[in-house]
């Protein structure tokens, strides 16, 4: 097979003709990034790094999209914001520059907090917890550690409680880095594969899709476009799943026709390489095992 492991092939992950894909929102069957409204996001924010990818997966709940936030980031990335990007304070640039100054990822709430205002990892995330839940004392209390902190780092108090109000808002939109991170590692992958091996690509997921005829149409249709031929299907060369027989061809599977079934095609797959091809219906029909084929799969097929 021409496909090696995704931790060797994927790698860097700057790979121009994948982002190039995406770009266009030809992400049918790319994982996390097929639905209609990611592809509306990915068009309106273009990734072009893998951090865009982290944060197309972070940013598409109902929380950021309703919020204003999208739109916020979105024209931070394409330079659409007067003054030039706000990273709240010099020191906060290494944290909110993969996200053009937005608060986005839990991480990044305890990172200002550890940056700022001294807090250890432990801390930062109880800070974190806080804020998720939205308790006015416990609020309260780390305001109150956050300004003494930051005093000791040179930040007046108005900055500081500046700083927390933003921390406190976005924290309630905020997505665990980590997790998108991981989704977004599977999306560059599978967008990779299909940029590089469509045909085995297309194959496999037509082949996982047997039995779903809408989800066939899709994927058959949206590998057309890109260039990709199916071979028609044919018992004389054809098996129960789609097989790529060229970097730009599939054979059609034969599980995808109605009135099939997998007994029956590896029935006539048995056959066929026992005798070779079958040269008519009547060497087709004395050949295969009548036990395992009925008349509903004779007329699909032949």
């Amino acid at each position: 097979p021409r496909i090696v492991l995704a931790t060797k092939f994927a790698s860097p992950m700057n790979d121009a003709p994948t982002y190039s894909l995406l770009k266009r929102c030809e992400t049918t069957a790319v994982f996390q990034l097929e639905s209609r409204g990611m592809k509306d996001l990915i068009k309106r924010l273009q990734p072009d790094t893998f951090e865009d990818i982290i944060a197309l997966v972070a940013l598409f709940r109902p929380g950021p999209l309703q919020s204003g936030m999208v739109d916020d980031f979105i024209d931070r990335k394409h330079g659409r914001i007067g003054g030039g990007i706000d990273y709240l304070h010099p020191d906060l640039k290494p944290v909110l520059f993969p996200t053009y100054g937005v608060i986005l990822y839990q991480e990044q709430v305890m990172q200002i907090a550890q940056v700022l205002a001294g807090y250890t990892l432990g801390g930062a995330d109880l800070l974190r917890r806080a804020m998720g839940k939205k308790k006015a004392e416990e609020m309260a209390t780390h305001r109150a550690i956050f300004a003494q902190g930051a005093a000791r780092n040179g930040i007046a108090e108005p900055k500081a409680n500046e700083i927390f109000d933003l921390m406190e808002k976005f924290a309630g939109y905020g997505f665990n880095k980590s997790h998108a991170a991981a989704y977004a590692l599977l999306a560059y992958h599978t967008a990779w594969l299909k940029v590089h091996y469509l045909a085995e690509f297309t194959a496999a997921n037509m082949s996982v899709a047997l039995d779903d005829t809408d989800k066939l149409k899709i994927f058959h249709d949206d590998a057309v476009a890109l260039g990709l031929t199916f071979d028609p299907p044919d018992i004389n060369t054809g098996s129960h799943r789609f097989v790529p027989v060229a970097d730009d061809t599939v054979r059609y599977g034969l599980g995808a026709i109605k009135g099939t079934g997998q007994s029956a095609i590896e029935a006539i797959v048995q056959a066929r390489e026992q005798g070779g091809p079958f040269t008519s219906i009547f060497d087709f029909c004395a050949r295969v095992d009548r036990a395992r084929l009925n008349k509903r799969t004779v007329e699909a097929l032949v």
